[in-house]
């Protein structure tokens, strides 16, 4: 077909468009019926969007109950410091988002794995002796969800395995599942103040097992592992060769009678990635930057890893670049007092929740050491009426308005997570309706006179 000219108008103000008809494989591209085209709509949602599943999400959404409209209702089911007013970040950390705003060099785009600048500051603030870093050791992230995201993606490949922790924090298998990486789960044991049953741990691992994932403090046990167990997690990833993702978020938030030691400054020989963030000890987390650190003394991850994680930096283009301008201040201004108060809060509410339900017939509440977390375990032979722990939390929202998240959010059923971050009097009030539920429904098993005592 030959090209023809369409005249816009009379005027000849614009100029006429050419209308070419390309002919492809020698039939014209006119209206008609084309090679490869779709008879109908046909859009359906991918493989990764099928596959992500959110257990928390998925047991909470599907609760129906309604809280006790004559009691004000208590949440103790969110892991943000900052949902009650109580705790607020410190004035200086603030006036340092301030600053760096009126400044105005930071509302560009900044490298993907983050300013040259703001890396130098992490690697300065976690470097140590036994754990030296440089910038080149640093990747910034939107949150320390991301660093763990990129993390998965970049060690492990559509069919190989992860270990995780059990009870652990669901955001592992949730973008586990999504990217088509198998997880199982390692377990967790209560009596030994939430250590790693080691032996079932490494019966885990075989020849596709891409990473060991360790989240120390816990979420949601706010447990703290001795130097001692880290070292023998250390042993058996160096023995079946296998790097591990260290989820320290809450590295910097340990109650003053427990010590706390950062993973990759027990080990020469084991590659690590460890993820953490502003979010909780500066008690910022919608201000979304987290942050990767790699260990690799051996050189065993080379340049690949390194190089694979920045690729992935590009799919968004890197994290806040504000937050990264206040950084320097944030980590050097914010005053030593702010940290002891937030953790001396902390611990007396995890005290008094701990020791208030300890005398609640059919609890049995673990003491966390760090974190923001207190896991109850519940005699459920106590409870006979409840079928499990999410038909308990659900009957303690519709009668005492206090909303905890059942322990199979966690994949560790018949225990239930408490929040500790809640102001005192709130805390206090939250402990007597629960001691007040249980009461209520408490059984005493056939042959356990002294328990029914309690």
């Amino acid at each position: 077909m030959e090209p023809y000219t369409i005249q816009t108008d009379d005027s000849g103000s614009l100029p006429p468009v050419l209308d070419v008809h390309v002919n492809i494989s020698g039939r014209s591209s006119m209206p008609g019926k084309l090679k490869g085209r779709k008879a109908r709509w046909s859009v359906r949602p991918s493989d990764m969007s099928n596959r992500t599943f959110n257990p928390i999400r998925a047991i909470v959404d599907s609760m129906k109950v309604k809280p006790n409209p004559n009691k004000t209702m208590i949440s103790l089911s969110i892991g943000d410091p900052t949902v009650f007013g109580n705790l607020s970040t410190d004035p200086e950390v603030t006036q340092a988002m301030k600053d760096a705003l009126d400044s105005g060099k930071y509302n560009g785009y900044a490298p993907s794995f983050g300013y040259l600048s703001s890396r130098e500051v992490i690697a300065s603030y976690y470097h140590c002796a036994e754990a030296p870093l440089d910038a080149k050791d640093i990747i910034l992230t939107s949150g320390c969800s991301e660093a763990i995201e990129l993390c998965l993606a970049v060690l492990a490949n559509p069919g190989q395995n992860i270990l995780v922790p059990r009870p652990g924090f669901s955001l592992y298998r949730t973008l586990a599942e999504s990217m088509g990486i198998e997880v199982k789960f390692y377990n967790l044991v209560p009596e030994k103040s939430w250590e790693i049953d080691l032996k079932q741990m490494e019966s885990l691992i075989d020849e596709k097992t891409a990473c060991l994932v360790i989240n120390n403090p816990s979420n949601p046990c706010g447990s703290v592992f001795s130097k001692s167990h880290l070292q023998k997690i250390l042993a058996v990833a160096a023995r079946q060769c296998v790097p591990i993702l260290a989820d320290e978020i809450y590295g910097d938030m340990v109650f003053s009678d427990c010590k706390y030691k950062p993973l990759a400054t027990l080990s020469t020989n084991v590659p690590i990635l460890s993820c953490g963030g502003l979010a909780k000890r500066w008690l910022v987390p919608g201000w979304r930057l987290g942050w990767i650190l790699i260990h690799d003394r051996r050189n065993i991850f080379g340049n690949e890893i390194r190089d694979g994680l920045v690729k992935l930096t590009q799919r968004i283009l890197g994290p806040c670049t504000i937050v990264q301008g206040a950084l320097k201040s944030i980590l050097h201004r914010t005053p030593q007092e702010f940290y002891h108060n937030t953790l001396s809060f902390l611990k007396s509410n995890a005290d008094l929740c701990f020791e208030t339900l300890s005398a609640v017939p059919g609890l049995q509440p673990i003491c966390p050491s760090g974190a923001m977390y207190l896991m109850v375990g519940i005699e459920m032979e106590h409870f006979p009426e409840f079928e499990n722990d999410i038909d308990f939390t659900e009957r303690l929202i519709a009668e005492q308005s206090v909303h905890c998240l059942p322990g199979e959010c966690f994949e560790y059923p018949n225990f239930f997570r408490v929040v500790i971050t809640v102001p005192e009097v709130m805390m206090l009030e939250a402990c007597s309706r629960i001691q007040e539920f249980c009461e209520q429904h408490y059984h005493c098993a056939e042959g356990s006179q002294e328990e029914c005592d309690k």
